[in-house]
């Protein structure tokens, strides 16, 4: 069977962080074993799924380069889910119940207070089908509830947590299906993955005892359970998934500049005793992927630490990776020169412009700056024209260090700091530069 992983996000808002670090970990490990990733739109919330956020997760994910091999939506299987959901009630696994929201929380309040976990007591296991015959014909409609199977704990061997076993006795039967006919996700979740041939499902510790009840249902329908690996949440710098971070879309990350490769090489390493390296490609992350290499903690996310990254990625992309988002007229030579002083692919219009011109003034020094230009005019304009120059002044000067360069960092460029000047110079150009240098005599 191919090693197959899905990705089941709802459409009911936009990609964040740990939805992308779920997508990505399940697309990685696919590929490193030669496999399938689906995308499936969990979308049988029909009052809150919306098809701009379905098109906003296709969006993000081409973005980020995990582009599915196959795509699903809930909302055209409701005839399968039926199918499926006849065969459980006839097994006797699936049984209707009529109490109210309200009845069944002045239950739970009445176990609380005996000191009893607030389980689901089953109290419908005990209608006879006359009764249940009569509450239908009163108009009444029942939700619908899978029965565990309570004689023994459900245990599997998680590819993260090791040896995992929940306690199907102190959990109340799930609601599978509401009153109105609507699915929740519990069960539609099995269905899918049984038909789409799912052998891993990789996602949050927080579905440890979901993954425990639906290895349950998967065994009622007859079919192999996949294999599944939980991780540890996100925390943000503060110590908890911050509100920001937990709500900020793939957008926020694009529109500060963010290379889609920094995203996935960060989020690829979260969690693991692996260090985060600057990678140009995925290429990388699929090779060394593996869950023998995460650990239980949370995983701490620092914008901060993306944006260095982000940084140290730029510096390696040659210039056909970012050609088609620089200024007009600037060619890989000039891309090589700004590249290492650049945090994002948009900085380099900002330095394109100090080349271009015009720049504002920021130096005074009016003699040693009339000498520079005289001097640069009478120096042969070639590769090595920034060290000629320099070199020529500290001769007739004695100037060093900031005294010598400084000023004409300012008079050339208008800046204090930036790429090297030997560069910039010969990307500014000679008539630019003489220019420039005279502009601050006065």
């Amino acid at each position: 069977m191919t090693l197959t992983t899905r990705f089941a996000p709802s459409p009911t808002g936009y990609l964040h962080v740990g939805n992308v670090r779920t997508a990505l970990h399940n697309w990685l490990f696919a590929k490193k074993h030669g496999g399938r990733f689906l995308l499936r739109l969990d979308d049988t919330d029909t009052e809150r799924s919306r098809e701009e956020y379905a098109d906003a997760i296709r969006a993000d994910l081409a973005w980020l380069g995990l582009l599915p091999d196959a795509e699903y939506r809930q909302s055209d299987r409701l005839a399968r889910y039926n199918e499926q959901f006849e065969t459980l009630v006839a097994a006797g696994r699936i049984y209707p119940c009529f109490e109210t929201a309200e009845e069944l929380e002045v239950r739970r309040k009445i176990q609380l207070s005996r000191g009893l976990p607030p389980v689901y007591d089953r109290a419908a296991l005990n209608l006879t089908p006359d009764e249940i015959a009569a509450k239908r014909t009163a108009g009444e409609r029942p939700h619908w509830r899978f029965r565990l199977d309570t004689g023994a704990h459900v245990h599997w061997q998680d590819l993260i947590r090791g040896d995992s076993h929940i306690d199907p006795a102190s959990l109340s039967d799930p609601v599978v299906r509401r009153a109105d006919g609507s699915y929740l996700y519990m069960l539609p979740s099995v269905i899918d993955d049984i038909d789409m041939g799912v052998t891993h499902v990789i996602r949050g510790e927080d579905h440890v005892t979901n993954s425990g009840v639906q290895i349950q249902m998967f065994e009622a329908l007859g079919a192999q359970p996949p294999a599944f690996a939980h991780e540890a949440l996100i925390t943000g710098t503060e110590g908890a998934l911050s509100k920001r971070l937990g709500s900020a879309g793939m957008a926020h990350f694009r529109e500060a500049g963010i290379e889609p490769v920094a995203i996935a090489a960060l989020l690829a390493r979260l969690g693991t005793s692996d260090s985060v390296e600057p990678v140009t490609s995925l290429d990388p992350l699929v090779e060394h992927f593996d869950f023998a290499h995460f650990g239980r903690s949370a995983a701490r996310f620092d914008e901060a630490e993306l944006r260095q990254l982000n940084a140290r990625i730029l510096h390696q992309l040659d210039y056909d990776a970012v050609a088609n988002r620089l200024p007009p007229g600037m060619d890989a030579a000039a891309w090589a020169v700004l590249r290492p002083n650049l945090e994002t692919v948009a900085d380099a219009a900002d330095w394109w412009q100090v080349i271009e011109g015009p720049v504002e003034p920021l130096a005074n020094d009016g003699d040693y700056l009339a000498l520079a230009a005289d001097t640069l005019e009478s120096l042969p304009w070639e590769p090595g024209i920034w060290s000629a120059l320099t070199g020529a002044l500290k001769a007739a000067t004695a100037r060093k260090g900031k005294d010598l360069f400084l000023p004409l960092r300012r008079a050339l460029t208008g800046r204090d700091h930036g790429p090297e000047m030997a560069g910039l110079l010969l990307l500014i150009g000679r008539d630019r530069a003489l220019e420039r240098l005279r502009a601050r005599t006065n």
